[in-house]
């Protein structure tokens, strides 16, 4: 039998490299096996998106993604292009020979990598026969009405049929990874192994099928893990088959993981199976050449933002917009899963504590949730227009005041300001002002809502009274459809929005992963996210005091939901409290820690499980050191010694600090920076081994 080869990582410029000499990664071949490879339904398509150039730049064009075929996708994101492995070709040939059709080409994003994409309504006529195999190999009866789980016995058994083909022209060289995200690739991973095929499989799930139907039920899920009858809630719900297909799917791959330490615990629960890696999601993150420039871009859109408002709350602007806060909340409209519940009974006690403490600071709350609609309300619409109207007006006199000062000046007169502005300019004035007189609360919808009287956000709103009035210091404004830059009303892309916001709140009940707080940090945006979320264990683990960098975690796990409520009112309170320089202080640490979620550190974890997956099934070839996943114990981004992040932490009970106050001398941005830029380069820089000198088990510093 040769010499096992052994397996372990280094770091070289960021990127993960083999360790061993005699290992190239042209004796290996990764496939990447997912329905939302160019095809976007959910969260998978941004992780596969935004990892495809660190795995590229790794692999080459040994890394092929594999996907379904859909005609409008492949015409705006991929280039056709021949395979450049023959093996690759012949296997697609031999396929396309049988009747079924097949798409190469690179994939138009970040990192170019190759994908194949396999045409499942070409391949449909063989559907009852492969539900039969399939029920052969696991005993899993698909329903026929069910037509998801149908495409994915058609996908995954394209999927299989292509691998077969492929593996069976190799002898020994090269060995095979393929990877499967989610269940709805879950049967081409089971048919690969019923087929006994040498083929090294990973199987990834980002949140289970079961979990989120529970959540979405409103129950009490993470006390109640061990009590569930898994079989018989899945019963229930008429997901029992698509239940069986993610846990076969689990049981047969030979390295399991998930996104989350969250995730790993509902899934020993639920599916039975401990993962045997956690892969954090990441993001490209892409630093500026400018240390402040996301500052920069801060007040540049917080001003587009502060324009909207001005608009909407034409007649009832009777706060100062610069001691006006932005917050927000985004992503899919699942009301108590996302905790938009939680935020909205926060805001009604934020707004009392406002109230009762006579703060002069307003916030202004924006919910980014899609939702049925019958386009823009009639009243938003007049708002942007009056508040164009004003605009106008305001130009047109100031251009006379203008002239009439310029003449004066060259003659070289002092102007009467009493008489600069004639008749027929007040007049105009006073119009203008008539016209922002309004009748009405400012509305807190900006579309007209489909079904308003069952919309739960609506229903809270309206049980907690929170209606925009002039004594109201928290003001609410539901965007029910998700943002676009040729807005009429609020002329902004998602990124722009976020960038101008002050503050994301996203108190999850269920996220097993939680892009929109990840979002917000690379942009430097403080963000509230909880331990029920993956990025909030994440950060829990790695930053000794995360609200310290603008990572507000809520406890939902051990507090009852009237505690956490409070706790996250507390956040908000703090936040409201803080000054203008705090805040800008807290965004400079907030950005800083992009880089623990750039891919090219996360990436590490997918590297991990490829070498456990070698390892597990070509163990005469492939010898895994036998160390635990790679893991940062030990490193946690230190609490800054400098400024106090609130006004809760602080001497002080004002929340208006003075600029020149001795512990804002303590604050050395470039000093602290650079601290923290030590601390994150120590544990995922693992160093060039010099040549012909391997690391011990042990030496790694993880």
């Amino acid at each position: 039998m040769p010499l096992a080869r052994s397996l372990s990582m280094t770091s070289l410029n960021g990127l993960p490299q083999w360790e061993d000499e005699d290992l190239p990664v042209e004796d290996l071949l990764l496939f990447e096996v997912s329905w939302e490879v160019t095809n976007k339904v959910g969260g998978i398509y941004t992780v596969i998106q935004t990892k495809a150039k660190i795995t590229a730049d790794e692999w080459g064009e040994n890394y092929v993604l594999v996907g379904p075929y859909f005609e409008h996708n492949v015409k705006t994101q991929v280039e056709a292009c021949e395979p450049p492995n023959p093996a690759v070709k012949k296997a697609m040939d031999t396929m396309k020979s049988q009747g079924c059709q097949a798409f190469f080409g690179r994939w138009l994003i970040e990192g170019s990598p190759y994908v194949l994409l396999f045409d499942i309504g070409s391949a449909a006529w063989n559907l009852d026969k492969w539900k039969g195999e399939f029920w052969d190999v696991s005993n899993i009866g698909i329903p026929f009405h069910d037509r998801e789980a149908n495409d994915a016995v058609i996908f995954g058994s394209l999927t299989a049929w292509f691998l077969k083909e492929l593996s069976s022209q190799f002898d020994d060289k090269p060995n095979i990874i393929a990877h499967f995200h989610e269940w709805q690739a879950g049967v081409g991973l089971i048919l690969s192994r019923s087929q006994k095929l040498p083929v090294a499989t990973i199987f990834t799930t980002h949140a289970t099928l079961l979990g989120r139907y529970l959540c979405a039920a409103s129950i009490d899920f993470y006390n109640n893990l061990d009590q569930f009858d898994i079989d018989k809630e899945a019963g229930e719900r008429q997901i029992y088959h698509r239940y069986c297909m993610e846990r076969a799917s689990v049981h047969c791959a030979h390295v399991f993981t998930t996104v989350s330490q969250i995730t790993a615990i509902e899934a020993e629960h639920m599916l039975k199976r401990n993962p045997d890696v956690v892969t954090p999601n990441g993001l490209n993150v892409k630093k500026f050449s400018a240390m402040h420039e996301f500052q920069n871009l801060h007040s540049m859109y917080k001003a587009r933002i502060q324009e909207f408002v001005r608009g909407h709350f034409y007649g009832h602007l009777d706060f100062s917009l610069e001691k006006t806060l932005f917050f927000f909340i985004a992503g899919r409209y699942e009301f108590s899963n996302k905790g938009a519940d939680m935020f909205l009974e926060a805001l009604s006690r934020l707004n009392f504590l406002l109230r009762v403490h006579k703060t002069d600071v307003t916030v202004v709350v924006f919910f980014i949730m899609p939702a049925k609609t019958n386009n823009f309300n009639v009243e938003t619409l007049k708002g942007q227009a009056v508040r164009k109207q004003l605009w106008d007006t305001a130009q047109s006199v100031k251009e006379k005041f203008g002239k009439k000062l310029y003449n004066a000046l060259l003659k070289g007169e002092i102007p009467d300001l009493n008489k600069i502005l004639d008749r027929d300019d007040i007049t105009i004035m006073k119009r203008a002002i008539f016209s922002t007189q309004r009748h009405c609360l400012p509305p807190v919808t900006t579309h007209n809502m489909i079904d308003d009287s069952n919309d739960p956000i609506l229903n809270t709103i309206r049980r907690i009274g929170l209606f925009n009035n002039r004594t109201d210091r928290v003001k609410v404004i539901l965007h029910p459809e998700f943002l676009s830059s040729t807005s009429p009303l609020l002329p902004l892309d998602y990124e722009e929005f976020v960038r101008g916001c002050h503050l994301g709140v996203f108190p999850s009940y269920y996220e097993p992963w939680g892009y929109t707080p990840a979002e917000c940090t690379v942009m430097g945006i403080p963000s509230v996210t909880t331990n029920l979320s993956g990025f909030g264990c994440f950060m829990q683990e790695h930053v000794a005091d995360p609200a310290a960098y603008g990572i507000y975690i809520v406890d939902r796990r051990f507090r009852s939901p009237d505690e956490s409520c409070n706790q996250l009112t507390q956040f908000l309170y703090g936040f409201c409290q803080q000054s203008r320089r705090q805040r800008i202080i807290q965004r400079n640490r907030t950005e800083r820690l992009s880089d623990l979620l750039d891919w090219r550190y996360l990436g590490r974890y997918y590297m991990h499980a490829r070498h456990l997956a070698l390892s597990r099934t070509f163990p005469d070839k492939f010898e895994m050191e036998p160390s635990a996943p790679p893991k940062t114990e030990g490193f946690r981004y230190p609490r800054p010694s400098s400024v106090p992040p609130s006004p809760s932490v602080s001497q002080h009970s004002s929340p208006h600090h003075s600029e020149d106050e001795d512990e804002d001398e303590r604050y050395d941005e470039d000093e602290e920076a650079e601290r923290d830029r030590q601390n994150i380069k120590s544990p995922f820089s693992l160093g060039v081994l010099p040549q012909g000198k391997k690391k011990q088990h042990g030496e790694y510093r993880n």
